[in-house]
């Protein structure tokens, strides 16, 4: 089954939407630097929190830019192993559920995790990521 969108992750394993930690890539509109935004797929990321705290704006990156950053195609962006280090923020939303659900590197696999497993894999930063 596809897991290429939150829903369609969600339908395939059997969870909530809100239990699928989206991988997002945004590009820093001064810097060009990529971010990585992982989101609960219940929520949409509010561009402007995420930018208080990586201190620029940001913007959804493009398709090919995600692909040079991270090595993996939009739909299946893990939260790890990308070719070299992202500055990560984390949904807090997320840590509302006991196990979390990430993209596995195609937009056909993800793999089970809890949310203190996600923040220790990618060093990310736990904030406030939607209003």
């Amino acid at each position: 089954m596809s897991t290429r969108t939150a829903k369609d992750a969600a339908t395939a394993v059997g969870c909530e939407v809100g239990q699928i930690a989206k991988s997002l890539i945004f590009q820093g509109e001064d810097s060009g630097r990529a971010y990585l935004v992982i989101a609960s797929g219940k929520n949409h990321v509010d561009e402007h929190l995420v930018a208080e705290r990586v201190g620029e704006m940001i913007r959804i990156a493009p398709a090919a830019f995600v692909r040079a950053e991270t090595g993996y195609a939009i739909g299946g962006v893990p939260p790890i192993g990308h070719d070299a280090p992202i500055r990560t923020v984390i949904d807090q939303d997320l840590f509302e559920y006991a196990e979390i659900w990430a993209a596995a590197g195609t937009p056909h696999a993800v793999f089970r995790l809890t949310p203190q497993d996600l923040v220790t894999l990618t060093k990310g930063e736990v904030i406030q990521t939607s209003r």
